[in-house]
């Protein structure tokens, strides 16, 4: 049996990879490590922000990854995916009376629109912010002529 879309209308072509990003999304909305935050930003309060000129909204993810050094934490950009990944080694040296605090690896997909512009990282804290930029999209009008046959 096929699965019927909210994508299957006939006024909505060509949308298939925005229904394959959703679903990948869907997917990734269970994980509940690290937790994080998005914020909107003014455009003045990151340093990073200097070469986005203040046009569009400026978004900030903030990843809580205490106990994560900078070289133990991954940020890449796969085609229109922000992939954060944090992994972490047991140290077979110490030995535990009480762990409470385990090694953890981790792996956090954001799914970034067309344009988005990655401006920069920062780690401070226990907190890995990572800022963005979103371009006021520009707004087109074509005019498509109309050919006559007869």
């Amino acid at each position: 049996m096929s699965r019927m879309s909210a994508f299957s209308s006939p006024f909505l072509l060509g949308f298939d990879e925005v229904e394959r990003v959703l679903d990948r999304v869907a997917k990734g909305a269970n994980e509940g490590y690290p937790p994080y935050n998005i914020e909107r930003l003014d455009p003045n309060e990151s340093k990073l922000l200097e070469g986005n000129g203040g046009n569009g909204d400026v978004l900030r993810i903030t990843l809580a990854v205490a106990g994560f050094t900078r070289d133990q934490l991954d940020v890449t950009l796969e085609e229109s995916q922000l992939v954060i990944r944090g992994r972490q080694v047991d140290d077979q040296t110490r030995q535990y009376l009480h762990r409470g605090i385990a090694a953890r690896q981790f792996q956090r997909s954001f799914v970034l629109a067309e344009g988005m512009e990655i401006l920069g990282a920062e780690l401070k804290d226990g907190l890995l912010s990572i800022d963005l930029a979103r371009p006021e999209p520009e707004k087109v009008v074509r005019k498509i002529a109309i050919d006559v046959k007869e």
